[in-house]
């Protein structure tokens, strides 16, 4: 459990985040606190979010706590990462077929860092989707599941 990061604990909070944070990127992790993958993410972004502050505010979602952003989203495998700017969903070509988020840990500090830094410079110039800084082999696999086909 992250006890430095701020907690959203409903889709109202949720959207007021998204809508009120201008000029930063606005970072939502997706996952349960119990769960280690995402203890071990919280670790990386509470150590990070300091550095960032300039370009990022880091928050924490319980996926049980916020089912409408979970099945919006597609969140199958947690820990997930969403991120917007001014409003805006933000996507990354991460080389997968899924853009719309990260799945999984990072396997440094600063491989998070420089997605920030790149989303933040691609969000200033106005690009909605932006390519990944970190190396393919730090990038966990997954498959994408479909519900309902």
């Amino acid at each position: 459990m992250s006890l430095f990061l701020p907690k959203l604990a409903c889709k109202k909070d949720i959207d007021e985040v998204i809508k009120s944070v201008a000029e930063k990127v606005v970072v939502l992790r997706f996952g349960r606190d119990e769960d280690s993958v995402c203890l071990q993410l919280d670790e990386i972004l509470s150590k990070t979010a300091h550095d960032l502050s300039n370009m990022a505010s880091i928050y924490i979602v319980d996926v049980d706590k916020s089912p409408i952003y979970t099945r919006y989203f597609d969140i199958s495998y947690i820990p997930s990462i969403v991120f917007f700017f001014n409003g805006q969903h933000m996507k990354v070509d991460y080389g997968s077929p899924d853009h719309t988020k990260f799945v999984g840990s990072f396997k440094t500090k600063q491989d998070f860092m420089d997605l920030i830094e790149v989303i933040y410079r691609g969000a200033m110039r106005g690009k909605m989707i932006v390519q990944s800084p970190i190396d393919p082999r730090n990038i966990p696999k997954y498959d994408l599941l479909y519900h309902g086909i």
